[in-house]
C-alpha cells in the first residue's frame, strides 16, 4: 500500500509545483507535516521526494526542507523548435558555447545519414548548451559542406546555430528524424556536465532537413539526467510510436532541431 502511496504523493507534489503552488525557490513542507497531511510515515514521504528529487525539481538536502528548483523542463516532439527556442519558451535564460569546430572526414555513419559520398568532408561542431546557466546538454554535430561556411562564421557564443542559419543564409529546418537511448558519461562528457564518469545520460541522435530533404546536419546530443523530459503525443489515428530494441531505425518524424 505505502508503495502506490508514494507515488500518489509524488504526483500531487509535482502537480502542485508545475501548477505554481510551489515557484523556483519556495520551500516544501516539512515531512513532518506532508507526513500529517496524507497520513502516512516519513518514509514514505522521503520515497515521495526522492522522485522530484531525481528528476532535478526540488533540492535533495538531507534533514533540510527542499527547495523547489525548477519547473519540470518538458519537450514535445510534435514541433520542430531549436533548443534555444524551447529553452526560451519554457522561461529559461539560454546560453551555448562552441567548443570545437574541425573539418575532417565523414565517418560511415554520418556519411550514411547525411547521403554523401564516404569519406567526404563535414565541419564537426562540439558544443555545450546551458540553461539558467547550468550545463545541461553536449551537442556534437557534423554539418553537410553546403552548410558549413555558414556554421563556421559563427561565433563560438552563438545562442542558437539553427536560427542563424536560417536569418543569415536562409537555411531552414522543416523536419526532423530522432533516435532516443541513454548512454554512459564517458570522461569529456562527465566534465562537461559536472556529472560523474559513468552516469546515465539521455541521448538524442537526429536528422535535420530541409523542406526539399536535403540534409542540413547530423547531431549527437547527450543530456544530463533530471535536466529535461521529452513528450510524445500519439493517438489510433496517427502513426504509432515505434519502440525498438537496436539503434539503428529511425523513429516518427517531427521534434527538435539540434540549433
Amino acid at each position: 500500500m505505502s508503495g502506490a502511496r508514494y507515488l500518489e504523493i509524488a504526483e500531487a507534489l509535482r502537480a502542485a509545483i508545475l501548477g505554481g503552488e510551489y515557484p523556483v525557490g519556495a520551500l516544501l513542507p516539512s515531512e513532518s507535516d506532508l507526513a500529517a497531511r496524507w497520513s502516512v510515515s516519513r518514509g514514505t514521504v522521503r520515497q515521495a521526494v526522492g522522485l522530484l528529487a531525481s528528476d532535478g525539481l526540488i533540492g535533495s538536502r538531507q534533514g533540510a526542507r527542499r527547495v523547489v528548483l525548477r519547473r519540470e523542463l518538458r519537450h514535445s516532439f510534435e514541433q520542430l523548435n531549436s533548443f534555444a527556442q524551447w529553452g526560451r519558451a519554457m522561461g529559461c535564460e539560454v546560453a551555448g558555447r562552441i567548443l570545437d569546430r574541425t573539418s575532417r572526414a565523414a565517418t560511415a555513419e554520418e556519411a550514411a545519414r547525411l547521403g554523401v559520398a564516404p569519406g567526404s568532408e563535414v565541419l564537426y561542431v562540439v558544443r555545450l548548451r546551458l540553461l539558467d546557466g547550468e550545463p545541461v546538454m553536449v551537442e556534437r554535430t557534423a554539418y553537410t559542406d553546403w552548410v558549413a561556411p555558414f556554421v563556421r562564421a559563427l561565433p563560438d557564443d552563438v545562442v542558437s546555430i539553427m536560427n542563424s542559419l536560417a536569418e543569415d543564409a536562409g537555411v531552414v529546418a522543416h523536419y526532423g528524424e530522432h533516435l532516443i537511448d541513454a548512454v554512459p558519461a564517458g570522461s569529456e562528457d562527465a566534465r562537461l556536465l559536472q556529472v560523474r564518469r559513468g552516469s546515465p545520460l539521455l541521448r538524442q541522435r537526429h536528422l535535420t532537413n530541409t523542406a526539399t530533404g536535403r540534409p542540413i546536419e547530423w547531431t549527437d546530443d547527450r543530456y544530463r539526467a533530471g535536466s529535461v523530459a521529452f513528450s510524445v503525443s500519439n493517438s489510433a489515428a496517427a502513426a504509432p510510436l515505434s519502440r525498438h530494441a537496436g539503434p539503428d531505425v529511425a523513429p516518427p518524424r517531427g521534434g527538435r532541431a539540434a540549433g
